[in-house]
């Protein structure tokens, strides 16, 4: 038997978008302090598949396990390959503190 079609309600106030939400993950641009530009992507750290990385703000271990941030140069000398080949993992709280 099919299923009935569930109708919206018109009627209904507007659901705002959640900007946050459907960009989670899209790497965005930032400036740091001394004029520099990144690329600055969030992650969940789910999909690292068991791998743990090295913050280099504190020297400390990220565990595979926890969300953290993907950054690598925005304007790199040999071009946006290279730059993605430079990519580190910081914890949000080093990368905020680095930033200014």
């Amino acid at each position: 038997m099919a299923r009935r079609s569930r109708k919206r309600d018109y009627g209904a106030g507007h659901i705002p978008l959640n900007v946050g939400a459907v960009t989670h993950g899209w790497a965005r641009d930032e400036t740091t302090g001394d004029g520099r530009s990144w690329k600055v992507r969030p992650t969940t750290g789910s999909s690292s598949a068991g791998k743990s990385y090295r913050c280099p703000g504190c020297q400390q271990l990220i565990a595979a396990s926890s969300a953290h941030l993907v950054v690598w140069p925005a304007d790199h000398l040999f071009g946006d390959q290279a730059g993605l080949d430079d990519r580190r993992h910081w914890h949000t709280a080093c990368w905020r503190a680095r930033r200014g």
